[in-house]
């Protein structure tokens, strides 16, 4: 019996989506910042430019974790195929009457 998952998140998987998703949404957010900071450069709104800068170093740092997070999912896959792999070799090896 496979595991069916209830909601998206409830496997590795469904978290890397969700993972793609967010730094999609990062970085769509960071280049609307960057375009409001020119503006605001042009307007010499200075206090307003240095919180939009403050805005989008806050994003590059979501999307510097949510890079690590999603290469964190990817060693979790890759250790659970692994894991999955081995124990698969032990059942076939004991259903022929050998221990692993």
């Amino acid at each position: 019996m496979d595991y069916e998952p209830e909601t998206p998140f409830d496997d590795i998987e469904g978290a890397q989506q969700y993972l793609d998703l967010l730094v999609e949404a990062v970085t769509d957010a960071r280049q609307e910042i960057e375009g409001e900071i020119a503006l605001a450069k042009e307007m010499g709104a200075p206090r307003r430019e240095q919180a939009l800068m403050l805005i989008s170093y806050n994003l590059a740092k979501l999307g510097s974790h949510m890079t690590r997070s999603r290469r964190i999912l990817n060693d979790l896959r890759t250790l659970r195929r692994l894991l999955l792999e081995e124990r698969g070799m032990k059942a076939a090896a004991s259903k022929n009457g050998k221990l692993a």
